[in-house]
């Protein structure tokens, strides 16, 4: 990349903020993207792990719901990614501890590496922390080599991989 072109990827204004009901068709459409990319990775993704059908109502559900942070990452206040996290409880004998699981994370193509999802992720993060949460989980599909590097960058490492087997696919 040239001198000119790293500059002005520096000048430009990177920001995450809360989404909001407003944000609905931009969520669903980034959330469509997501699905695309994922489903190419693994055909289990969206019956397991993505959102359930029909997702604009899953999604207002996410809004709606207080233990979930959906977060939209913007360049130039132009939306270019969103993240979905939210607060689970550990077992019994962690005492009532919780943990923020982050779900769903994406960022358009063309906007990776412009900082779009380190910023979202620091401010989910920081939403969370503010609840009292210490402990993060992030969800990403084995081979997504990206998404692992992306996390890993940000002090996560793996915790837990699921193993799956489909009969129906033999």
């Amino acid at each position: 990349m040239g001198a000119s072109a790293l500059a002005a990827l520096e000048a430009m204004r990177v920001s995450a903020r809360r989404a909001e009901t407003g944000d609905l068709a931009t969520l669903e459409s980034l959330y469509r993207g997501l699905e695309t990319e994922m489903t190419e990775l693994h055909p289990m993704w969206p019956l397991a792990d993505g959102l359930a059908e029909p997702v604009p109502e899953s999604l207002l559900d996410a809004l709606d719901d207080e233990a979930t942070v959906v977060v939209i990452g913007e360049i130039e206040d132009y939306p270019f990614g969103f993240m979905v996290a939210r607060v689970e409880g550990l077992l019994p004998q962690a005492g009532g501890a919780e943990i923020c699981s982050i779900r769903l994370v994406f960022v358009v193509p063309e906007a990776r590496e412009v900082s779009v999802g380190e910023v979202m992720r620091d401010f989910a993060m920081e939403q969370m922390r503010a609840r009292g949460i210490s402990k993060f989980d992030a969800h990403v599909l084995p081979g997504h080599r990206l998404v692992k590097n992306f996390f890993e960058a940000g002090g996560f490492s793996a915790r837990s991989i699921v193993m799956h087997h489909d009969d129906s696919r033999e």
